[in-house]
């Protein structure tokens, strides 16, 4: 990194190339797409190019390229609310016949995927800087810049959000089960008032 800033062109081309494949990955799953995790993934270069001589090492070069990725991420997906979708919808893809076209750990990942694209951004950035970027809650409270609290709060309520979306997606609710025991409680027979 220091080489990189004093003007070595190799060093940073290689202080780049290691960190390309985790920003990109962040990008990509905080945007949910691959076009707006490229462009993403691209601007973060770039700002990191651009702010080497500006890194104060206050933190580690691999958290301050997170949280720089992290606001081009960001960046892109209020960008984003300006344009159209790309792709197909994940119903699509699963409609034209999920057992040919999509193994199981594909359709898990798309389930995944669509239940974070649903996160609001902000339990979505927690969400992902600690369970795929596998930060600490302090490296993630440096990149997000809040309290280390918030980033628990933040890290439990995006768990406890994706739990649900993925629960709800995977099992059958009561109006989709025909066998098994009602769902709620009401609908239970009681011995007791029998």
């Amino acid at each position: 990194m220091r080489a990189a800033r004093s003007g070595d062109r190799q060093a940073l081309e290689d202080l780049l190339r290691r960190h390309h494949d985790r920003l990109y990955a962040l990008c990509r799953r905080l945007t949910g797409n691959d076009p707006d995790a490229l462009d993403a993934t691209q601007e973060a270069l770039i700002a990191v190019v651009r702010g080497l001589d500006r890194f104060d090492e206050r933190s580690s070069f691999k958290t301050w390229a997170y949280r720089v990725a992290t606001n081009a991420a960001l960046d892109e997906m209020r960008r984003r609310r300006r344009r159209p979708e790309p792709g197909l919808p994940v119903a699509a893809l699963t409609s034209l016949g999920s057992d040919a076209l999509l193994d199981q750990a594909v359709a898990t990942r798309l389930d995944v995927d669509a239940a974070l694209a649903r996160l609001p951004a902000e339990f979505r950035a927690a969400v992902v800087l600690r369970d795929l970027c596998t930060l600490s809650y302090d490296e993630i409270a440096d990149v997000l810049e809040i309290p280390p609290g918030t980033v628990r709060s933040r890290i439990a309520r995006g768990r406890a959000a994706l739990a649900d979306m993925l629960r709800d997606d995977v099992l059958p609710g009561p109006e989709q089960s025909d066998a098994g025991n009602p769902s709620g409680a009401a609908d239970r027979p009681n011995p007791a008032h029998e």
